[in-house]
């Protein structure tokens, strides 16, 4: 049983089949660049060529870096503004003709990690952090996905979001150590200590790989470990959000 994930990012959209009983690629992953600017006629056609690689004709789940709700963008998150109140699901699938689910990328790559990874069995509630160009959470409680849940754009300082002071990209910019940059991440770790106590803090993202580097900076009694899934994560977990359509 088999379904076409595709992660769409700022800087790239990948797709490829995932075998929904185990983490598995059918494949090796196809990646087209993200066209800029991020508008939703050029983003859908790039997304729609990614799936005419496979020559796929079954369902196709879709993690999309903004807030989702019942297939509708909420918000336009990194992408053109233009996206704002767009029902995504119906776009894509009137483009390539095949039924769509579309959900928030962080909890794609949550939902990955709850499945397969090191969140797999764990009960209460578990938060799922991806750092990369922002900062994403996917939140669950006793396994259950509870949606779009931006803990990145919590306020930091005046108009300033937590993920524009303390993501992976502001690290990579800034040429930041992971001693500098760990004790800004921290005050992340802070902000969601302060309004939650999951039992568990799942780090995954491009980030998760150097967890070693900076986890010694982060001021917190939660236990924290790097996501097992990785850059797996964001497709695998798209594919699984569409485990519906197959029904």
């Amino acid at each position: 049983m088999a379904i076409l994930g595709v992660d769409v990012g700022g800087s790239g959209i990948k797709g490829v089949p995932v075998n929904l009983t185990k983490e598995e690629y059918l494949g090796e992953r196809f990646r087209l660049d993200t066209p800029v600017p991020r508008e939703p006629k050029a983003m859908v056609e790039t997304i729609a060529q990614v799936v005419k690689h496979w020559d796929w004709k079954g369902p196709v789940g879709v993690g999309f870096p903004t807030v989702i709700h019942r297939g509708k963008a909420l918000e336009h998150g990194n992408l053109d503004k233009s996206w704002l109140g767009v029902q995504v699901d119906d776009m894509i699938s009137q483009r390539i003709g095949l039924p769509v689910n579309v959900m928030n990328d962080a909890d794609a790559a949550g939902l990955a990690e709850m499945e397969f990874g090191v969140g797999k069995g764990v009960k209460g509630l578990v938060v799922v952090v991806t750092i990369g160009t922002g900062i994403g959470s996917g939140v669950f409680f006793n396994g259950e996905l509870i949606p779009n849940f931006e803990l990145g754009q919590m306020r930091y300082k005046k108009k300033t979001s937590i993920e524009e002071y303390a993501s992976r990209r502001v690290r990579l910019d800034n040429d930041m150590s992971f001693k500098k940059w760990g004790k800004r991440f921290n005050k992340f770790i802070q902000m969601l200590s302060t309004i939650s106590q999951p039992e568990l803090i799942i780090i995954g993202g491009g980030a998760s790989k150097n967890l070693d580097e900076y986890i010694k900076y982060l001021k917190t009694d939660i236990p924290i470990m790097a996501a097992h899934t990785r850059n797996h994560a964001g497709i695998i977990g798209a594919a699984l959000g569409a485990r519906h359509l197959l029904k």
